[in-house]
């Protein structure tokens, strides 16, 4: 049996970007957990069987739209203040990609999105530390080197 391939957290990026042409993405240090989400918006039918009334009906569902989401949380590092104050204090999305590399090719996400949640927080005895959530402000191009 083959073992899959897998990869490791530092080869899973979240990058933010800025305006210029082209684009110059970094990722923010101190994350130690990341999220990627996606979801569907779904709308639901209830088809009843014309053949038999009596019989339970099926749903069927189709996508209205779709979403998704960056998270992240860990040790608010002093160097990343400055870009994730930039990213909140903007009125506009900011170009992120997200990069999952794996041996055999890597998986790349680009679009923009708003930072909506920017929480620090900090107890006696410990580090500051700070979890983010970022919004997309539009579609998600999808790019790939995998086999």
């Amino acid at each position: 049996m083959a073992k899959p391939v897998t990869t490791t957290f530092g080869k899973f990026r979240v990058l933010l970007g800025d305006d210029s042409d082209p684009i110059a993405y970094a990722a923010p240090c101190g994350f130690t957990s990341k999220s990627f989400n996606r979801t569907k918006n779904l709308s639901e039918q209830v088809i009843p069987d014309c053949d038999d009334p009596d019989a339970a009906a099926d749903i069927i569902r189709d996508v209205v739209s779709k979403d998704w989401t960056v998270g992240g949380e860990g040790l608010l590092a002093a160097g990343s203040v400055p870009t994730w104050e930039a990213a909140y204090d903007s009125d506009v999305s900011i170009p992120v990609k997200i990069e999952i590399e794996f041996s055999t090719g890597t998986l790349t996400y680009t679009g923009r999105a708003h930072l909506n949640t920017f929480n620090i927080t900090g107890e006696q005895g410990g580090r500051v530390t700070a979890s983010i959530e970022m919004s997309a402000d539009g579609g998600l191009t999808r790019a790939s080197t995998l086999p």
